[in-house]
């Protein structure tokens, strides 16, 4: 028998489903796993050149997955104008102005992470903005990125004033007189695509690496890329620098990337997304990245009230509007373009936060296994902020896959003053309702969808299971039945994001034959109390068996 390149002994190991086993090492040799050692045979596998990992208590688990995440956004905001950290509005405009003063020469300011809950109305206006940046454009996404924010030379170079329409997929906030006041949501954001700079490729190929550093200190060993192709962002399409990253060796993570669908265009794109995907693997042979899903906006977000709903977001005043939101595609549209997506091989994720939404999209899957019956699509629904109970039933016989992003589920400012006041009585209940899909057996993925929010799938994971964040005295959001168990939360994050990103063949689990694809966490999280299961953080991260992140430490040999 061969000894082991790799030896982790001396902890639990999570397979990637149920409770973790015990009194068993982990033998790896090459880049894959070679078996799980009961400990008193583990003297058989080491030799000369094994290198013994004394695990001292931690937990070796399969590498996370990010279901549903934008790295090259979240990697180029941290190299430009970076609002995530700001606490408040004060705080924000203080950022603002202290880059650019250090950046005198840019043309544009540029970058993201300001929270709607710092501002009024979550719409902050364009006069914040002038009163720090006058003489230039500025140009700053919200941190969810559904808003666009602006200064007034920003608005004058697009030229949009008051008699500006709101886009089909947008809405313009609005002085008294009509004027634009700095905010503009969803597509209005687009308004800006023709005079605001795309992103320059070496730029956002940087920010494709230090996306990549930063996820790799977090465990996450693979993700699904929610945005290739589309320009929401100005960074453009980055299929190419995944391409470029696997040419210059420089892509540790397995990718898959969702093509962007574009809602103004038509089944035109399907063919289109197939060539392309089969393109992409004929030329580069790699399994670090392929293009076999599509990515669909079926509506917008609840906190500026474009999150299609079943039933009209009220008013300050408690009273129905006429507003269910947007849907982005209409729905005898939606269940075509599923169809053909479907039969063309296509995998779909669907962007779906309002209960409409999510009912749409589960009837364009039901008219695709209708259609072509079941081609282990593995469609998959992200977001999930309002769901019918009736409908959380529908996942597990369609197939569907319950994307979730975890870190939501629990109460915080922009979910209790810009979102709960302004739905209809009862929805609360319905928020992130992960118990009643688990109850009903829907296979769940997860996701952080960074920048938006963190990416850090211990904070998210302690968030599953007890819906409430660290120190907060608030209830658990929608009631404790919407908890998750620890083994179910870490489930979803290593084997379910797998199974959903078509890589459960060989990544997601901690099995013979499958690749070193590994974290070691520390303490232990399954012997913490729930609440401190967001001290359990990143010891090393392993990829092919090798590893490619270590946290400091005073002795090398513990990683």
């Amino acid at each position: 028998m061969p000894f082991a390149d790799v030896l982790f002994t001396g902890g639990a190991v999570f397979t990637g489903t149920g409770k973790p086993i015990h009194d068993h090492a982990v033998a790896v040799i090459g880049d894959r796993i070679a078996g799980i050692v009961p400990e008193g045979a583990v003297e058989t596998w080491i030799g000369e050149h094994t290198r013994v990992v004394q695990l001292d208590g931690a937990l070796l688990s399969p590498g996370f997955q990010d279901g549903h995440i934008h790295p090259v956004s979240g990697g180029t905001e941290l190299l430009m104008c970076n609002l995530t950290e700001a606490q408040d509005a004060t705080d924000a405009i203080a950022t603002i102005k202290a880059y650019a003063e250090a950046n005198p020469d840019e043309p544009w300011i540029l970058g993201g992470g300001w929270s709607m809950d710092h501002f009024p109305g979550g719409s902050p206006v364009r006069t914040l903005l002038d009163a720090v940046v006058a003489d230039r454009p500025v140009l700053l996404l919200s941190r969810d990125h559904h808003s666009t924010w602006v200064n007034t030379a920003a608005i004058k170079l697009a030229g949009l004033n008051a008699d500006t329409e709101d886009p089909a997929d947008g809405r313009i906030e609005r002085e008294s007189d009509g004027t634009p006041a700095g905010t503009f949501h969803e597509g209005a954001g687009e308004l800006f695509g023709d005079v605001r700079p795309a992103t320059d490729p070496d730029f956002a190929y940087q920010g494709l690496l230090r996306a990549q550093q930063e996820m790799l200190a977090l465990g996450i060993t693979g993700w699904q890329d929610a945005m290739v192709g589309g320009t929401l962002d100005g960074n453009g399409d980055v299929g190419s620098l995944y391409e470029r990253a696997i040419a210059e060796d420089t892509l540790r993570v397995h990718v898959v990337g969702a093509q962007w669908w574009e809602r103004a265009g038509g089944m035109e794109q399907v063919q289109r997304m197939a060539e392309r995907r089969d393109a992409l693997a004929a030329r580069t042979n790699s399994n670090r990245f392929s293009l076999g899903t599509t990515k669909i906006m079926v509506d917008g977000v609840a906190e500026n009230h474009t999150a299609s709903m079943l039933t009209p977001y009220r008013d300050e005043h408690g009273k129905d509007t006429c507003n269910h939101g947007i849907s982005f595609i209409d729905n005898a549209q939606l269940n075509e373009f599923v169809v053909a997506l479907d039969a063309a091989g296509q995998q779909v994720h669907f962007h779906a936060l309002g209960d409409r939404a999510v009912r749409d999209a589960l009837n364009a899957i039901e008219a695709a296994r209708e259609a072509n019956g079941d081609r282990d699509g593995r469609h998959q629904l992200a977001h999930l902020q309002i769901v019918e109970e009736a409908d959380t039933a529908r996942f597990a016989g369609l197939g569907a896959v319950a994307n979730l992003q975890c870190l939501w589920a629990c109460h915080e400012d922009q979910l209790d003053e810009l979102t709960l006041p302004f739905l209809q009585e009862g929805a609360e209940a319905r928020q992130y309702p992960f118990g009643d899909l688990a109850k009903h057996g829907a296979r769940l993925a997860a996701g952080s969808d960074w920048p938006v929010s963190s990416a850090d799938p211990m904070e998210a994971i302690n968030i599953a299971v007890n819906r409430v964040s660290p120190g907060s005295t608030a209830a658990p959001l929608g009631g404790a039945h919407q908890r998750l168990d620890l083994a179910t939360a870490m489930a979803a994050y290593t084997s379910g994001t797998a199974y959903a990103n078509h890589r459960d063949h060989d990544t997601g689990s901690v099995r013979e034959g499958f690749l070193a694809n590994l974290v070691v966490l520390a303490p232990n999280p399954f012997l913490l109390s729930p609440e401190d299961i967001h001290r359990s953080t990143v010891v090393s991260t392993w990829i092919d068996g090798n590893v490619v992140y270590a946290r400091p430490t005073n002795d090398d040999e513990e990683l």
